[in-house]
């Protein structure tokens, strides 16, 4: 009997930063890999994520990679890079998600795809920076959502607050869940893929197997390789979101923010009416 054969793309979520097994990432399209198969049917997994990956990166690089391994079941889960950068454009994000789900789906692989928090939440930004941030998020969750419905994908919705306030899920650098917050998510994605008939062997165990790390272990971490983190995007971001953050101030004191909120949720709604055949209606996110 031919192998499932699975394929996950996207950014470090997917890659599996925040899990390190063995002196690699493991991540949670991997726990959830080891459930979609039994015995008689194994799967075969390939993990094209990569740290850092926007939504140009998965529709130039890695959709074609995966294209080409015929897969039965594909993972895409990517877009809070993009919401951290300068060049920040929910219409090019929207068309190059919907040629993704489009060219994922064309040969009967079914598509699993997911909503995230926004960045600034997760890092707990201040209002005037985290408030920019948010809008990004929720307006590439409203894409994810409306082409998920088009392209009938089985989607996990992981932007709700309880993703944000159990700091037990989360990793050292705020953004990339730990050991159980991968498990978390790949044991809602096994429950959907099941419910669906799509996932048949066991689901993965939401304990972690390693203790989380110390908090001595979480500020090593955060003043070496998350300082270089926070340094790389803040080059390209920085400049940017303070001019965003000022915007936020002057409208906040003229009493004016609802029309940043509205004037966001009307370029997510552009930018779903501009692709061919998608309902111009943006559901909630």
């Amino acid at each position: 009997m031919k192998p499932v054969t699975y394929v996950a793309l996207g950014d470090s979520l997917t890659q599996g930063v925040g899990d390190p097994v063995d002196g690699a990432w493991r991540g949670w399209a991997a726990l959830l890999a080891a459930g979609l198969g039994t015995p008689q049917r194994p799967v075969e997994f390939h993990n094209l994520a990569a740290s850092g990956a926007q939504t140009c990166d998965v529709h130039g690089h890695q959709m074609p990679r995966a294209l080409t391994l015929r897969p039965d079941i594909v993972s895409v889960v990517v877009g809070v890079n993009d919401t951290l950068r300068c060049t920040f454009d929910i219409g090019a994000v929207a068309g190059r998600l919907d040629e993704v789900y489009g060219a994922v789906t064309a040969d009967g692989a079914v598509l699993l795809t997911a909503c995230m928090p926004d960045p600034g939440a997760m890092l707990g930004l201040p209002g005037a920076l985290g408030r920019p941030l948010a809008r990004r998020q929720r307006a590439v969750n409203a894409v994810v959502h409306a082409l998920s419905e088009r392209y009938g994908a089985v989607h996990l919705h992981a932007a709700g607050e309880e993703w944000i306030a159990d700091r037990a899920l989360w990793s050292a650098d705020r953004l990339h869940p730990g050991e159980r917050g991968h498990r978390v998510f790949a044991a809602r994605c096994h429950a959907l893929l099941a419910a669906e008939g799509l996932a048949s062997g066991a689901g993965p165990g939401l304990d972690p197997e390693r203790p989380p790390p110390t908090h001595a272990a979480s500020l090593l971490w955060l003043a070496t390789a998350g300082t270089g983190w926070v340094a790389r995007r803040c080059t390209d971001l920085l400049p940017q979101l303070l001019s965003l953050a000022a915007e936020e101030v002057r409208h906040r004191v003229r009493g004016t923010s609802g029309g940043l909120d509205v004037r966001a949720a009307h370029a997510a709604t552009a930018a779903l009416a501009g692709l061919a055949g998608v309902e111009r209606r943006v559901e909630a996110a």
